[in-house]
Parts: C-alpha cells; structure tokens; sequence
C-alpha cells in the first residue's frame, strides 16, 4: 500500500502539472488569437476573466487524455531512469501489479471526465457562446429556422416553414393526421398562419387556424380561433437544433438526435458523436495500459523518448478516431460501434505492449 501511495503520488503530481501547462497553453494561444477583439469592444477584465474560465472547461474536455498520457510516461519514465523500477520489480512486484493502482485511479478520472464532458463543459460552452454573440460579436447562427418536418407521433406529420427562436414563434404551419401506418390515409388537416409557444401551460397555440376533416369521400371545414395545436415537441427541442453540439448535454444531445429524425434529417453525425462522448473519456484507462509498460523499460534517449511516444500515440489515436468517425457516416455500422472502434483498436494495441514487456 506504501508503495502504491508513492506510485499515485507521482502519477498526480505530473498529471496536475501537465494539465495546468496545457491549459495556460492554449489560453495564451487563444488570448493572442482574440486580444484584437477585446481592445475593439472594450471588453472589461472581468468579461475577459469570465472568458476564459468558461473557455477552460473545453480545453480541458480535449487535453485531459493528453495529460494522462504524459503524466504516465513522465512519472514512470523517471521511476525507470532512477533506477526505482529496477528495485520495485526486485522486491517481486510484477508489472501487472504495478498496473492495478494506476489502471483504478485512471478509471476514477475516467468516470469524472464523462460527467464533466457530458453535462459540466456544455454548460460552460452555452455561457462562452453567449459572451462571443453578446460582448465580441460573433454570430455563429441565426435565430431563425427554416423548412422543418416532423413526425412527433407516428400518425402525424408537421411542418414548420420558419421558426423564430426569440419569439418562440412558427409561420405557416401544416399538421397532417392519417388513419393508419400500414394504409396511410389522411383523416384531418390542420393550418395555420402562426404557432406561438405557450410558456406557462407548456404548449402550441394557433390564433386562427383552418381545419379539414376527412371522412370517406367527404370534406368538412372549419376555422377556429385560439385553439391549442396538437404537436408535442417542445419550444426548446426545437431551439436545440440551433445550437453547436458541444453547446448540448448528453441528455440535450439525445433529444436534440431524436428532434432530428422526427425532423427527417439525417442523424448519423450525431449518433456517433453521442456515442463517441461516451467513449472519449476511457481512452484514460487505454493510454495508460499502454504508458506504464512502454515507460517502465528503460530506454535510451530518456525522457526525449517519452516526448516523442506521447506525441507518436496521442496523434495517432485522434487521427484514428478521427478517420474511423468518417468513414462510419457511410457505413451501415452500428453508430455506438464506429464510436467504440478506437478504443477498442488501441485497447488491443496496449495488451500487445503488455505482453511484450518483461513483467
């Protein structure tokens, strides 16, 4: 346990310093990319200071693998430089042993990490958005949808010709019901001019709207006023749509998929990007499965070794995430598995490793 402590110490310590480095990094890279910006709208320090707390969420979200990774090969590498792996493994601790403190604080720091990504950094991305529209003028997006269809229900289908997100408001409205999913046949058609989204009661309000009703070879129509329109999804599912994923909740992002396909668009990006937030933050667990036997043999060269490796294996697996997530999109492949495919390639990357070290 003594030793395991000692082992978690040094793994920590480098790991708070190499996430404190990265960070302060890209800050810096980011402050020279946008100090024109602040000097043009005369953005206050705190604004600037509130900027880049809510900035920090994200670099983090990215960089934490990173940091695991260099933390393990950092501190084991100079464990094997001073010789302490050498008397670790002579008082007959293997290397699988060696693993097990590391392998459970990283799975610790993996869980932490997915909530952190999936609910604590999209929150922080939401209010940095709102600072780049409000303070720096940076319109990412419009406030106005266009051309939308749903099927909230499998009976009906809705479509929007424009929705304002400001005033909660959609224009030319159509909602088509039918009999029967096997045997479409439509039994009522409803349109209106205006859908206005009802706060307090939670739901959709036409001011006038005309109704047919479909009953055999007859047609019957009627206008009504004020009347509440039978479509499900709510203001903020719809708003959603507007919003950049990494802006979304896990939970937001799967309604915000869900609101897509009701929508008839194509979710398959999306799908795998929910799927690849899941995965993400276990690559801790997989790089240091493969940094603590590669670090542990002492190697010529030192820590420039190390560097070099960190480099080699971190481009490595966002280049095959990155290139497996492409050619998913086309594929008939499961979204959860084309998520999956690059830890689960360089999880058997790092038992080879493993088995190839002298234990």
């Amino acid at each position: 346990m003594i030793l395991d402590r000692y082992l978690i110490r040094q793994f920590l310590s480098t790991l708070a310093f190499s996430l404190i480095a990265l960070s302060v990094l890209f800050v810096i890279i980011d402050l020279f990319d946008n100090l024109d910006k602040f000097l043009d709208n005369n953005v206050k320090v705190e604004t600037a200071v509130k900027y880049y707390v809510l900035f920090l969420p994200g670099v983090l979200r990215l960089i934490a693998p990173v940091a695991t990774l260099l933390a393990a090969l950092f501190s084991i590498g100079r464990l094997s430089t001073n010789l302490e792996i050498v008397s670790i493994r002579a008082g007959g601790r293997s290397l699988y042993r060696m693993l097990v403190p590391f392998v459970l604080v990283v799975t610790a720091i993996s869980f932490g990490q997915l909530y952190f990504n999936g609910w604590v950094a999209p929150r922080a991305a939401w209010d940095l958005a709102q600072i780049k529209r409000g303070v720096l003028r940076q319109a990412d997006g419009s406030s106005s949808m266009y051309n939308m269809y749903f099927r909230d229900v499998p009976l009906q289908n809705v479509s929007i010709e424009y929705y304002d997100e400001l005033l909660k408001s959609a224009r030319n409205v159509v909602i088509e019901q039918f009999s029967s999913v096997e045997h479409p046949r439509i039994t009522k058609k409803i349109e209106a001019a205006v859908m206005d989204w009802n706060d307090s009661l939670r739901i959709w309000k036409a001011p006038l709207a005309t109704i047919w009703t479909f009953d055999g070879d007859s047609v019957r129509m009627e206008h009504a006023l004020n009347i509440q329109m039978p479509f499900s999804i709510a203001e903020n599912r719809i708003v959603n749509l507007q919003r950049n994923p990494e802006e979304l909740t896990l939970d937001e992002l799967k309604e915000y998929i869900q609101t897509m396909k009701l929508g008839g668009k194509n979710s398959r990006k999306m799908e795998i990007t929910y799927y690849a937030e899941w995965a993400f933050p276990f690559a801790h667990v997989i790089v240091m499965l493969i940094a603590v036997p590669f670090a542990s043999v002492r190697r010529r060269g030192g820590m420039a070794v190390n560097i070099a490796a960190a480099m080699i294996i971190a481009f490595s697996f966002i280049a095959f995430n990155t290139i497996s997530q492409a050619q998913g999109l086309n594929s008939s492949v499961d979204a959860a598995i084309v998520a999956w495919t690059s830890n689960g390639v360089f999880l058997i990357v790092a038992m080879v490793i493993i088995a190839r070290t002298r234990t």
